[in-house]
């Protein structure tokens, strides 16, 4: 059976904010990737914990040769997008502080540690296969910014509506902030939701403008 879908003849004006800010980040992401390029190509093999099991990213990004704080905060980064990845919270304890805040909290989320943890065993309802690449990661003192790729198949249920194995594929961008620490106390984070419920059926986009 096709599953339902919500027809909108117009963007919302948060559907297409979300796009706009999407696009402008990845238009960021690509020019601060063009001019740090000697340096930034690759993750720099000291920055990086290797330890097996771990969410590698797939480029660094440093202001110059790696600190010793560069190297917690690269960790940091590296066990929360491994619970991203895998929805074991074991790697999210290791990551957030206990009053850690989240400063872009979606309604209904639970604030603090318990909101990732609602929010991924939300889409894991729906994607019981999603991935987490941490495509781009920049460091940036104690804060990190991420470029995140998630990606499976809609095999589950969301709102009340069962996927057909549809592909997933969509992205996200998170502002993480470790302050003093070696845990990240606060975060800022982008997702691309409306491409996520495109893919999987649930909302359709008209153009009525010719």
């Amino acid at each position: 059976m096709n599953a339902p879908h919500r027809t909108f003849r117009r963007r919302s004006a948060t559907g297409m904010l979300t796009l706009a800010l999407i696009a402008l980040l990845t238009v960021t992401t690509a020019a601060c990737t063009d001019s740090n390029e000697d340096r930034a190509s690759a993750a720099p093999e000291s920055a990086v914990d290797r330890t097996p099991g771990l969410v590698v990213p797939e480029a660094v990004h440093l202001a110059s040769a790696p600190t010793e704080r560069d190297r917690r905060v690269v960790a940091v980064a590296q066990k929360l997008y491994t619970f991203w990845n895998s929805g074991d919270t074991t790697f999210l304890r290791a990551a957030v502080a206990p009053a850690f805040r989240d400063n872009t909290l979606p309604a209904g989320r639970p604030q603090g540690p318990a909101g990732p943890v609602a929010a991924s065993a939300m889409f894991r309802k729906a994607i019981p296969d999603l991935t987490c690449r941490l495509a781009d990661l920049y460091v940036t003192g104690d804060t990190f910014t991420a470029r995140l790729v998630f990606a499976g198949h809609f095999t589950g249920v969301y709102d009340g509506v069962r996927g057909a194995g549809q592909p997933i594929e969509f992205g996200a961008i998170d502002i993480q902030h470790t302050g003093s620490a070696s845990t990240i106390v606060e975060d800022w984070h982008l997702e691309d939701n409306l491409t996520f419920l495109q893919q999987a059926g649930l909302v359709r986009v008209g153009d009525d403008e010719n």
